[in-house]
């Protein structure tokens, strides 16, 4: 079968490999769609956790059963599915807490053990979800939007009427959508491109210039102020925008060897929450109800579907021009 490989750190190639072997209590996964996440570019630089190379990357995959292994019960050969890609030691602090995110041994399909970016896939059946008719494409977007959920499951609030999300990238959409799914009706989306502020107003969302007068506007008013770009400037005058006793998320993934500033006495006076975010935590099925309710609004978030050359190419280089979540369609 055909894969992209991670075969070192900063070396990507395209090659046939053997089809998987499925064990007892596997399925054998027909890959269909399977994303490209930041998170490939760390791993390919070798800057994510201990690597493992050679890798077949992709964590955000969904696909059709080909084989099952014989101790599997709850799936059969053509059933569509999607891939949970945390993998837990199941006996640290954390896993005992359910905190199967934070595991001191944490690994995952398309990160420590080969994943998605391949014609198929061998997973473990505990691993995986149905997803009934919802499309492919759609149905990758599970594991980010099992990101976002985790992520606002540590600050959404029944108080809080409005949000300010810095990055209008496919995360930071996605973040909006699943704000507005639970409640917050007032969201307004900052960046520095035009056309990803003009993506965000076709989902109705405000939108603002970033460094303009409308954002001088929301200092000390956001309930929620949601950092996505992963932009340590951004991350580091995050508190300026929230509300007196509101709420601070870091979501976007900055580089692990800066710092910022802050304050503390801030923080104390104004009782400010900063809450942190890391992966999904077993919540694929309320991420597919998610899906469920939002329909084809989820499939302008997909900007590009490519082919695996063109995947190689992207992983060698750049993600295409105005891109926003782009997919390998097999």
């Amino acid at each position: 079968m055909k894969a992209v490989i991670f075969s070192e750190p900063n070396k990507v190639t395209i090659t046939d490999v053997d089809e998987p072997c499925v064990g007892d209590n596997d399925v054998l996964i027909q890959v269909k769609s399977s994303g490209i996440c930041h998170t490939d570019y760390e791993i390919l630089r070798g800057n994510y956790g201990s690597n493992s190379f050679p890798l077949i990357p992709g964590h955000e995959f969904a696909g059709m059963i080909a084989k099952v292994g014989s101790n599997v019960k709850d799936f059969k050969v053509g059933d569509r599915v999607v891939v949970d890609p945390n993998i837990g030691c199941d006996h640290c602090q954390a896993c005992l807490r359910g905190w199967v995110h934070l595991c001191e041994n944490l690994g995952a399909y398309g990160v420590s053990t080969d994943g998605g970016f391949a014609e198929y896939c061998s997973v473990a059946s505990a691993r995986v979800h149905k997803i009934g008719d919802i499309p492919y494409q759609r149905a990758a977007l599970a594991e980010p939007i099992g990101c976002v959920l985790n992520a606002l499951g540590s600050v959404n609030a029944d108080w809080m009427d409005n949000a300010l999300i810095f990055g209008a990238g496919p995360m930071g959409i996605l973040m909006g959508l699943t704000l507005k799914h639970l409640g917050v009706n007032d969201i307004t989306f900052c960046d520095i491109t035009e056309s990803r502020l003009e993506l965000a107003e076709s989902f109705g969302f405000e939108a603002i210039i970033s460094g303009g007068d409308d954002l001088q506007k929301w200092k000390h008013r956001a309930d929620l102020a949601i950092e996505a770009t992963g932009v340590v400037d951004v991350a580091g005058k995050l508190p300026d925008y929230i509300v007196n006793g509101g709420n601070g998320l870091f979501f976007g993934v900055c580089p692990s060897d800066v710092q910022i500033e802050v304050s503390p006495f801030e923080i104390f006076r104004r009782q400010l929450t900063l809450a942190g975010t890391h992966s999904l935590n077993r919540n694929i099925p309320k991420a597919l109800g998610v899906i469920s309710v939002l329909g084809s609004k989820l499939d302008a978030i997909v900007s590009h579907e490519v082919n695996l050359p063109e995947i190689r190419e992207i992983f060698s280089g750049t993600m295409p021009k105005h891109s926003l979540k782009v997919q390998w369609k097999n």
